[in-house]
């Protein structure tokens, strides 16, 4: 007989013997690659370490991939505080957040952050817009994806007036400008410059 014949038939019994040892014949082959791993930027659960203090909560954006990722975080602010002070507080908080590294449940899942150390926060001088935030360092000498970081954070706070945007400056006389966190700046933070606009100040 031809073997090409013989082929269906033994394919048939072969099902039915394994239909009757409880086994079901598989059509569609099995991949036994290794086991899967933790998908990147994604938290199996929340941190309770980070999430342990009480305060306000807020958002920090740390670097993970080429992209930045919000997370969440709590800041203290006294209570009275007037809105000016509130402002540098919760700016100086922030910054402090960015500043730490991420903790262990984050660096698994990849998360990074390319704030610099000691980075300090002041208000506005006389002469500068209510909103103004100062920084130690001026922005511009900053690496991108620090600024990046940076601008999303503060610019999504209660330290910004809430429209997407903060006005920055540095010690001295650095000039202000204003700095949008855009969704092309979220996703390519080390390629992208902040957009921003001059802001007259003193």
């Amino acid at each position: 007989m031809n073997a090409r014949r013989l082929l269906p038939a033994a394919l048939t019994a072969l099902g039915l013997l394994l239909a009757g040892c409880g086994i079901r014949p598989t059509e569609v082959p099995t991949d036994f690659g290794g086991a899967p791993s933790r998908v990147p930027c994604s938290l199996s659960q929340p941190d309770l370490t980070v999430q342990s203090a009480r305060g306000v909560p807020v958002q920090v954006f740390l670097l993970c991939g080429s992209s930045l990722v919000a997370v969440d975080r709590t800041v203290r602010v006294p209570d009275g505080t007037a809105d000016a002070r509130r402002r540098v507080i919760v700016a100086q908080a922030l910054i402090d957040q960015l500043t730490e590294p991420p903790s262990a449940g984050e660096k698994e899942a990849g998360y990074t952050t390319h704030v610099p150390g000691g980075l300090r926060v002041e208000g506005p001088r006389p002469r500068d817009p209510a909103d103004t935030l100062r920084l130690s360092s001026a922005p511009a000498g900053l690496a991108l994806y620090a600024l990046a970081q940076i601008v999303c954070t503060l610019s999504d706070s209660a330290a910004a007036e809430g429209d997407g945007s903060v006005v920055l400056g540095g010690p001295g006389d650095t000039g202000l400008r204003r700095y949008e966190c855009t969704a092309e700046l979220r996703s390519r933070p080390g390629t992208t410059l902040p957009p921003s606009t001059q802001v007259a100040g003193g």
